[in-house]
Parts: C-alpha cells; sequence; structure tokens
C-alpha cells in the first residue's frame, strides 16, 4: 500500500490545514483536523473522478492504487491541538525543553530547529510507549 505523506499545521486564522507533501496543490482545510481531513479526502476524490489525468497539473500515479495517509504534525499545529492535555510545563517535563520556549513555539513566535523537534518528538513517543504499558488494579 503506497504510504502519502500529508503535513498538518495551523494557520493564524485558527484553521487546520493539511497538504499532500507531494502534491501541493492536493489539500484540505478546515476549523478542526477531521473537517480538514474530509475536505482533503474530497478533493482527492474530485481530481480522481473529475479532474483526471488530462489537465495540466500533475496526476499523481499513487492516487490509482490503494494508499493511506502518512500523517506528520507541525510543531504548532500540535501543541494547539493538544494545548488542554499536554502543557508547556508537562512537555517541558518530559523532553528537557523550557516551558518557555514551548510557549514560544505554540504562540507561533518561533520556530522549533530540527534537533527540538526530534526532542519533542520523542518524548511524546515514550510517553506513548509508558501509557501503552499501564495498568491499574481493581483494589
Amino acid at each position: 500500500m503506497e504510504r502519502v505523506n500529508v503535513l498538518i499545521s495551523r494557520a493564524d486564522d485558527g484553521f487546520y490545514t493539511l497538504y499532500c507533501e507531494d502534491s501541493p496543490l492536493l489539500f484540505g482545510s478546515g476549523e478542526t483536523v477531521e473537517q480538514a481531513m474530509d475536505e482533503l479526502k474530497e478533493t482527492l476524490r474530485i481530481y480522481r473522478e473529475e479532474i483526471g489525468k488530462d489537465e495540466a497539473f500533475v496526476y499523481p500515479e499513487w492516487m490509482d492504487r490503494p494508499y493511506e495517509f502518512n500523517v506528520r504534525w507541525d510543531v504548532r499545529a500540535l501543541l494547539e491541538y493538544y494545548m488542554g492535555i499536554i502543557t508547556p510545563t508537562a512537555l517541558g517535563r518530559i523532553s528537557g525543553i523550557h516551558p518557555k520556549q514551548l510557549w514560544s513555539y505554540l504562540h507561533g513566535k518561533t520556530r522549533p530547529r530540527k534537533k527540538q523537534v526530534e526532542k519533542i518528538e520523542s518524548s511524546l513517543h515514550k510517553l506513548g510507549e509508558e501509557l501503552c504499558k499501564l495498568s491499574f488494579s481493581g483494589k
């Protein structure tokens, strides 16, 4: 199955946008990530069924084969999406990045360097792995 890279970002107007990274004209946007994903899927359907290969636009061959989305997040979009769950203080505690720096990423004041993005990603993956291993006693 083909994996199509999709990037989730969030604009200053608060809308989420999903871009197909190898076909930047294929995108969706919405007030929620789910709405943006639905719009992206509809854009793909329209393009495949109504526009097709005859237009001047480069037609991605993966559209004719089974595919799934490999979703990647822009750091700012991720922090905004999970704002009520993952605070800069909590993420700072598990990543070692100062909460003020994370706040700056969250509010678009600065963009994280690649090393910082990797720290955030690995910290969240580690947390997820730990949470998956949890079990509780009934007592």
